[in-house]
């Protein structure tokens, strides 16, 4: 698994990927990756992922796949072209999505990434240091300014933020004029720089088309997935997608929208990825397979978080099963734990 978009694995070359990936396909692995770009360089990072599956001859898994650069939608088409012929070629690729226009990630996806090398130390030096700070700043205005068009970074929201929650759920541009700066571009950056210089945030980014977003969740290997860590009831104003991503697609994308059937949108959340990840005995209702069972409404089933107010359970599932004990029964949870952790199963 690879995050090359992030730190440190942004300093891979593709060759290290490659070696690595072998290894793990000896052993009948998967090569799972975050993709080094997903703008004005996501042609090139599709290929290198691709390159990965050919030379370590394994399947490939392309996660969250989306095109952030508002100069490239639209071409979602191309990008879902690129892994079509790789699979024509014999790579066994798939691909994940989450069902929303908007990311989340740190607030350091803002910087270039050299700027994030070398430790917490090494950070606060250049960004207090005023000739490393002006090179970064230059390089930030040429990225969002030049290279995305954007006037703004009003598209980033702050979700979560350990050392002023009072930011929590503001704009970088609002949060810039509180400061007492002018709201343009130049000074927005000033305000990410010194918000990275106080501890960072967990942000939410309004950086895509919805019309990618269905192009691609319409791609017969397109799995649904949250990209969503745990969430604590109530704390910060978080991405919605850690509440309402599975809902959300039964709810808008097939009931309301007819983007995919009922039965497609059930295969991309339980066979497509139990049979990326190899696990053989889950992901369908089939004798010997472990009872892992939803039961909801397609009536009535939708997400109720919202951007505003992420902190609000889906509705429409009344029964859940884990490994045939209910663990949420009549729409209320049990006590139950009856999880396991699921292992790749070697292939016969």
């Amino acid at each position: 698994s690879t995050g090359l978009i992030y730190i440190p694995g942004a300093y891979s070359s593709s060759d290290e990927v490659v070696e690595l990936a072998k290894v793990a396909g000896r052993h009948g692995g998967v090569y799972a990756s975050h993709m080094r770009d997903e703008g004005d360089k996501i042609f090139e990072a599709i290929a290198e992922a691709l390159r990965v599956g050919r030379e370590a001859r394994l399947p490939v898994q392309l996660s969250h796949f989306k095109i952030d650069n508002p100069r490239l939608w639209g071409r979602s088409d191309k990008t879902l072209a690129a892994v079509e012929a790789a699979r024509r070629e014999g790579v066994d690729v798939v691909i994940d999505q989450y069902p929303y226009a908007s990311s989340s990630t740190g607030l350091g996806m803002l910087l270039p990434s050299w700027a994030l090398a070398d430790g917490s130390d090494a950070i606060r030096r250049r960004l207090t240091d005023p000739a490393p700070r002006a090179k970064i700043l230059a390089e930030m205005r040429d990225r969002w300014g030049k290279q995305h068009r954007r006037k703004h970074l009003d598209f980033a929201h702050v979700a979560s933020c350990s050392h002023d929650r009072k930011l929590e759920g503001k704009t970088i541009t609002q949060i810039t004029r509180e400061k007492g700066r002018k709201p343009k571009l130049a000074g927005e950056l000033e305000t990410v720089l010194d918000l990275q210089l106080a501890g960072g945030a967990q942000m939410v980014y309004d950086s895509m088309s919805p019309r990618d977003v269905e192009r691609i969740m319409r791609y017969p290997h397109t799995a649904v997935a949250s990209d969503s860590g745990i969430r604590e009831f109530g704390q910060g104003v978080p991405h919605p997608r850690g509440y309402g991503t599975n809902a959300r697609v039964l709810g808008k994308y097939v009931r309301e929208l007819g983007v995919l059937s009922l039965e497609e949108a059930v295969r991309k959340m339980t066979s497509l990825p139990a049979r990326t990840f190899g696990f053989r005995d889950r992901g369908m209702i089939r004798e010997g397979f472990w009872a892992d069972l939803v039961m909801f409404d397609p009536a009535r089933v939708a997400d109720r978080a919202t951007f505003e107010q992420p902190h609000q359970y889906s509705v429409g599932f009344d029964w859940v099963l884990v490994n045939g004990v209910p663990v949420i029964e009549d729409g209320q949870p049990t006590a139950a734990r009856p999880g396991r952790v699921v292992r790749r199963l070697a292939q016969k």
